[in-house]
Order: structure tokens, then C-alpha cells, then sequence
């Protein structure tokens, strides 16, 4: 990587090891390391994306144990520690199927004297379940080195509380009593006790007589009917309670969220935004390496912080910069995109629905709404493209037969479909004589060959 690259924001689609060494060699630093990595747990995620695009099979299994996801960890935790600066924060998102293990490696790897907060987020509702206590939250560790931004995050109070306490009103508005004089636990202190008003505190006043008379003054001082002076506190003017380690106020993105994608895990912005205020300022630098489909980069570009996120999936990068153009960030070329596939070797080293996902993106088509082929298609247009819908096939291979499109033409007659499209590296000359002849039956298909898209030859 140049080191022009790293002037503006950055997304790397790559295996975040060697995105990380890169960034070590570049000298970047992190101000918040933000990661929700896989997690360890017996789920298997599949999905179609929210606006059916793109399809991923997530899985977050891991055949071997705890302990060989615990060191695939480690590597990439240990890495994540040489670009964080001396100044910066550090989460962790998990679930209760690994936190433990992880705790213990990371005070390992960061040190247990930078451990600041383990957070719990309640992340759905309570559920029935037979066995055990239903598990209703995830986990974030929170690390921060000695310098670290902390900016206290708050919430406003309750209905409830306010109703308990704030009972006074005047015409600046409602406010609460709050001690202006000093308690006996408190000592006494002879520079603060003097006599005001014909009032003097056994143990004094909590501020010297000039300061008493400036808020006397502003009208900010109560006398209760015994003649006892209390400080008014109003209610606009208070920050509210500070949040504290566990959030329940933070609902999970919901089916119908206009924010929601379609990604299985996908965490709700809210959550990123006061993770990123609270731990950074305007213009630090967010790193999320494992990024999926850019929660976190969208939230930081809202909130004027730079960032680089990295995620080893096409189909996430591509994700990522669909929601980064609806902020506007492509048009003013706010961010490098690095790593996508770009040669016909690169693409036969996808993984199947990797290589699915970008033929079905370059082709702008909609994906098939099931992982597997939906009857032999693996994606369609509708009729906003053509006057009839047409289906697609990927094949991730050389020589496509002509076995391959009979199987198709049989997919595309009861589909009811009058065109497609095959996607291969190639075909043999059978194919090209298997689709004149279907064609002479009222069934058009086409055959595109990969690199003819790659180099952006086809026109659809």
C-alpha cells in the first residue's frame, strides 16, 4: 500500500492479518479500535441481503474448539495492539459462549491494567427457555491506555425520576432542591463559615460568601419556611445520568429499521455512536477489522472522525460502499476502496458465494432470495430491466458444457422466464450450439464470459 492511500478513509477488502501488518508498516495508529468479530457460537447465518443484491453465507462455527478460536484471536488481537496508539481505546463485541476465554486473553495481549469496563448491552427481550437462564445480552470489553479521550455519555432522566424529584417550579422552570451548605461527614472549614442573611451553617457553606450572592442574585437559591438555603438545580440545565456499563436503552435494529441491511449481526448505529463519542474526538482515527457491513464506518463518517474499516468478504465491501454512497461519501470521494478482486485469478479464488455475489453485483441484477440456487438460477432481472424477467446462472468454472444449459433451459421453462444469462470463465463450442438451437424455441440465452465483465464489455 502507498502512503497516499492512507490521506482519506480507507476500506480494504483483504485478510485483516495483512491489512494490519500494512498499517503497522505505514505507521497508522488508531485513536478506537472498534471489532465485532465472529462470534463463537453454533449459529449458522443465512441471509439475504436487504436489498437482495447480494447473498453470504455467515457462519460463526468453529470445528476445532474454543482454544483454536481463541488463538485465531490472539494473532489478530496482537496485531490490533501495534497500530492502537498510546492514547487509544479499545472494544471488543462478544457473546456469553466466549467472553471469559477472551477476557483473560486480552488482559494477556493489552494488559490487565488498561481493563476500564466490561459493558452489557441487552440486545433483545426477554425469551422463554427450558434448560438454562435465557441469554439476552452481548458482551463489550472496554481497554483504554493511559491517555485515552473518555467523554462521559448521558442520558436523560426518567419520567419517573423527574416526577420524584424535580417538584418545584419557578419561571426559569422546574428544578430540584441540592445542598449549597456543608454536612457534618464533610468537616468543618472556617473560610466558609460566615453568616448570610441572618443564616449561619453549623459546618459552613459549600462556596465562598461572593459566589453565594452572585446565585442569590441570579435567583438560583431557595429558602425553605424554616429558612434553610438550598441550591436550585433545573432541570434543562442538567446533563442527565451517566451512562453506566450496563445499556438496556439501545433496542437491536429491527426488521422494518430504515437502517437495517439485511446482515445477520449487524449491530444498530446508535450503539456505534456512543461507543465513538464517548472515546474519541472529531478527526481521530477509527479502525473497525472486521467491518461487515460498515455500522461503524457509516456512524464515524456521521460523526466527522475518520476511519478505515477492512472485512475479507467482496460481498461486504461492496455492501459498505452502497451505504457510504447514500451519505454522500463516493460523490465527494471520501474514502479509498482497496483489495477487490480485479483479475481472473483473483476471482477463481473466491469462495463460491463471494464469486456469486460479484457477478450478480456487476451485472446489476437481483440476487436469487434463496442461498442455494432457486431452481437452477442464481439471480434475475425483473421487469424494470427488460420487458420479461430473465433468470441468471454462475458457474465458477472453465468449459461450461452443453449439459449446462439444458439443465437451465429446463430452470428457465418453469420459471416461466423467456431469457438468461450463463456466467462462466468459458464454454465449449456445444454450449454456443445447445443456445442457438433452445433459441429456435422462443428461449433466449446468453453466455458471458467473466472476463468479458471484468472489463466491463458487457452492456446490459
Amino acid at each position: 500500500m502507498k502512503n497516499n492511500q492512507f490521506n482519506k478513509n480507507l476500506l480494504i477488502c483483504g485478510d485483516n492479518l495483512k491489512a494490519l501488518d500494512d498499517l503497522k508498516k505505514q505507521r497508522i495508529k488508531a485513536d478506537l479500535i472498534y471489532l465485532d468479530p465472529p462470534f463463537f457460537s453454533n449459529r449458522h447465518y443465512e441471509v439475504v441481503w436487504g436489498d437482495e443484491a447480494e447473498v453470504r453465507s455467515f457462519k460463526d462455527r468453529w470445528a476445532g474448539g474454543i482454544h483454536v478460536y481463541i488463538e485465531w484471536m490472539k494473532e489478530r488481537i496482537k496485531k490490533m495492539a501495534e497500530v492502537l496508539k498510546d492514547s487509544g481505546s479499545f472494544y471488543l463485541h462478544c457473546d456469553p459462549h466466549a467472553s471469559h476465554h477472551l477476557k483473560i486473553m486480552l488482559d494477556n495481549v493489552l494488559g490487565h491494567q488498561n481493563f476500564r469496563s466490561e459493558i452489557h448491552w441487552q440486545r433483545t427481550s426477554s425469551h422463554s427457555d427450558s434448560k438454562k437462564w435465557p441469554n439476552i445480552h452481548d458482551t463489550i470489553f472496554y481497554y483504554a491506555r493511559e491517555r485515552a479521550t473518555w467523554n462521559p455519555q448521558y442520558l436523560a432522566h426518567s419520567p419517573e425520576y423527574v416526577s420524584k424529584f424535580y417538584r418545584y417550579k419557578d419561571d426559569r422552570g422546574v428544578y430540584r432542591h441540592d445542598h449549597i451548605i456543608r454536612s457534618a461527614s464533610m468537616g468543618p472549614r472556617p473560610n466558609l463559615a460566615y453568616e448570610y442573611k441572618g443564616y449561619t451553617p453549623k459546618w459552613g457553606w459549600r462556596m465562598l460568601r461572593d459566589k453565594v450572592e452572585v446565585l442569590d442574585n441570579d435567583n438560583r437559591i431557595a429558602w425553605s419556611k424554616t429558612g434553610r438555603p438550598y441550591l436550585k438545580r433545573y432541570l434543562p440545565e442538567q446533563k442527565g445520568t451517566m451512562v453506566s456499563s450496563l445499556w438496556t436503552d439501545i433496542p437491536p435494529v429491527s426488521p422494518h429499521a430504515t437502517e437495517r441491511l439485511g446482515y445477520p449481526t449487524q449491530k444498530p448505529e446508535a450503539l456505534l455512536e456512543r461507543i465513538i463519542k464517548a472515546s474519541t474526538n472529531k478527526n481521530d482515527l477509527i479502525l473497525d477489522p472486521f467491518c461487515g457491513c460498515g455500522t461503524a464506518m457509516a456512524v464515524a463518517h456521521k460523526l466527522n472522525r475518520k476511519w478505515i474499516g477492512i472485512d475479507i468478504s467482496p460481498t461486504a465491501i461492496s455492501l459498505i460502499e452502497k451505504r457510504l454512497d447514500k451519505l454522500g461519501a463516493i460523490k465527494r470521494k471520501d474514502f479509498d476502496s482497496i483489495g477487490m478482486p480485479t483479475t481472473i485469478t483473483e476471482l477463481k479464488a473466491l469462495e463460491p458465494f463471494e464469486f456469486q455475489n460479484w457477478v450478480i453485483n456487476e451485472m446489476r441484477a437481483k440476487q436469487s432470495k434463496k442461498l442455494v440456487a432457486d431452481m437452477g438460477l442464481n439471480g434475475y432481472y425483473d421487469k424494470t430491466i427488460f420487458t420479461e424477467e430473465a433468470g441468471i446462472q454462475v458457474k465458477q468454472s472453465e468449459k461450461v458444457g452443453r449439459n449446462v444449459v439444458d439443465n437451465f433451459e429446463t430452470a428457465l421453462r418453469r420459471g416461466k422466464y423467456k431469457m438468461g444469462f450463463i456466467v462462466a470463465f468459458s464454454f465449449t463450442k456445444g454450449t454456443h450450439e445447445e443456445t442457438a438451437r433452445v433459441k429456435g424455441k422462443g428461449l433466449d440465452i446468453k453466455l458471458i464470459r467473466v472476463e468479458d465483465l471484468l472489463l466491463g464489455k458487457i452492456k446490459i
